[in-house]
């Protein structure tokens, strides 16, 4: 079956909000607080100066989503494309849904002048991402993300 792309609209905000809660719980054991994660949502698909949603589709169901937002590069005058809230439906993944995501940005940021580059960011243990963003080409970018979170979502209880 074949995948589209497109990005995401208003009316797909409740369905992002499901996989962004999916993917916490799933790839860091965290339960996201939905009374943040919906407004969150929802204030990105409204001002594109935040960023981007892109959904995938399979058969006219979304399977599969990115988020995009920009960090700007005084180093390099150019905007980095940065890759978050990827989530893939257990049952579409190995399936390319990803990767029809990634070449989808790939070439969007390609065709853009002042973008000068992509970057995502993954957890540490996520080695099943890992070894998909390598297999796309994506290498360590030589830094360690650190944080300090106000907001930060709890840990799920075991």
């Amino acid at each position: 079956m074949t995948v589209s792309v497109r990005d995401a609209r208003s009316t797909d905000a409740s369905l992002i909000a499901d996989f962004n809660t999916a993917l916490a719980l799933e790839s860091e054991g965290k339960v996201l607080d939905r009374t943040l994660l919906e407004p969150g949502v929802r204030a990105l698909l409204a001002d594109p100066w935040k960023g981007r949603y892109i959904l995938a589709e399979r058969g006219g169901r979304v399977v599969g989503q990115t988020m995009i937002t920009y960090e700007w590069s005084d180093w390099r005058d150019g905007m980095f494309w940065w890759i978050q809230s990827v989530y893939v439906e257990p049952a579409h993944r190995q399936h390319g849904v990803f990767r029809a995501l990634y070449q989808h940005l790939l070439d969007a940021a390609r065709r853009d002048p002042t973008v000068c580059g992509i970057r995502l960011y993954v957890e540490d243990n996520n080695q099943r991402a890992k070894q998909t963003y390598h297999a796309l080409g994506m290498q360590r970018g030589g830094y360690e993300v650190l944080e300090l979170d106000f907001r930060a979502p709890t840990k799920a209880k075991a």
